[in-house]
């Protein structure tokens, strides 16, 4: 099953794609109706919220008035607070027993307005936002939905920005043009991206590097797209991650590269990585399961040798990145972190890397037999960053 997140702002067109999503089949949980669903008429509730703020938020009809309820929770922390603590637990249960009755080879479509507002981007495996102009929405909402232009910039002013927004997604789906356009859109969001990520993490595969080696310009995404994959593992690894950082190359800002987005995940033991639950939980995010793996030992004094480490990636064909499970009371996860920073603040080696990274490229070599020519490179390299790191007053 593939679990995503799908979001926008008031007059994006949200719905309008959600709606498109199923047509193809995807399962949707709409957060907005079953937050209607909790307090229909008769439900525990309803009464609840009757108790709590009086019969003048109910309507003559014993259904909610929601206008009346939001007159009484607008701008009173503790009343909103007070009906947060009624509708979320019941919202919460009944969006996982929709979820947990979905067929095991399904797309799972979360349609929640407040996804950013919410911190919830980690949840899911993939973050979807309809991406609309301001002012496009303001104009859709006085049109469309008969609002005055002053009451659509209030209900808009509430939300998340479009910022805010754009740095929670791993998709972007603009949506200013036509129904047709944005139609083609979702459809190659669903057959490119969608389908074959639901087979990836059903089937605990990663996806690959390609082996045609390609070194790219610096791409100024790298940080925002690594900083959305460390908070998914943070959160499915909760206490066991003691620390989750980007490394290598991409991690450098202004360093061409591969384009594939290093991740290294510190643990107190590797064997946290080897339990079934947390291979549950990494794949509810997009990931494979970690397997055993190992890196080069390098620095000063370290004979020829092999550091043990767990090493795994991520199910989206739209994004390679490759994770390092690496122990908190070992040497490898520090010297990745060292490089790095050494390769940040020092421009002389920088640029020997970079020198580097050219010749390699114009020998022809694949992926892994590039990766593999840099290790004599490493090996010399650290002294060097122990180095810095004592002439700076480095510490990871």
């Amino acid at each position: 099953m593939l679990w995503v997140g799908l979001s926008g702002g008031i007059g994006s067109g949200k719905s309008t794609v959600s709606a498109r999503l199923a047509e193809h089949g995807a399962v949707v949980v709409d957060a907005d109706k079953i937050a209607r669903q909790v307090v229909e008429p008769g439900t525990p509730g309803l009464a609840e919220i009757a108790q709590r703020f009086g019969p003048s938020v109910i309507a003559e009809d014993g259904s909610l008035d929601r206008q009346a309820l939001g007159a009484v929770v607008f701008g009173d922390e503790a009343a909103r607070r007070a009906l947060e603590a009624i509708t979320h637990p019941r919202i919460l249960e009944r969006t996982q027993q929709l979820v947990a009755a979905a067929p095991d080879d399904a797309v799972v479509v979360h349609d929640i307005p407040l996804l950013v507002e919410l911190d919830r981007a980690a949840d899911y495996a993939l973050t979807v936002i309809v991406d609309v102009p301001e002012e496009e929405r303001v104009r859709r909402l006085v049109e469309l939905r008969g609002m005055d232009e002053q009451q659509a910039r209030a209900r808009i002013a509430v939300q998340a920005t479009d910022a805010q927004r754009r740095a929670a997604a791993d998709v972007l789906l603009p949506n200013a043009g036509t129904l047709d356009q944005l139609r083609t859109r979702v459809d190659a969001l669903w057959w490119d991206r969608l389908v074959p990520y639901e087979a990836n993490v059903r089937h605990g595969r990663r996806v690959r590097r390609s082996e045609i080696l390609e070194v790219v310009d610096p791409d100024p995404r790298w940080a925002a797209q690594a900083a959305r994959l460390a908070a998914r593992l943070q959160r499915a690894l909760g206490e066991s991650a003691v620390r989750v950082d980007h490394i290598g190359s991409t991690a450098v800002p202004g360093l061409p590269a591969k384009d594939v987005v290093d991740l290294q995940v510190v643990v107190p033991s590797l064997e946290v990585l080897d339990d079934p639950a947390v291979h549950r939980r990494l794949a509810r995010v997009g990931f494979s399961p970690p397997a055993p793996n190992w890196d080069h030992a390098r620095g000063k004094g370290v004979a020829d040798g092999r550091w043990p480490k767990r090493f795994w990636g991520g199910g989206d064909p739209g994004r390679v990145v490759h994770v390092h499970g690496r122990v908190a009371d070992g040497p490898a996860w520090r010297v990745a972190l060292l490089l790095r920073d050494w390769l940040r603040g020092d421009e002389e080696a920088r640029r020997d890397y970079l020198a580097l990274k050219e010749k390699l490229l114009s020998a022809g070599l694949s992926s892994s037999d590039y990766a593999q020519a840099k290790e004599p490179w490493f090996a010399r390299a650290v002294p060097r960053a122990e180095e810095w790191a004592a002439r700076t007053g480095w510490t990871p």
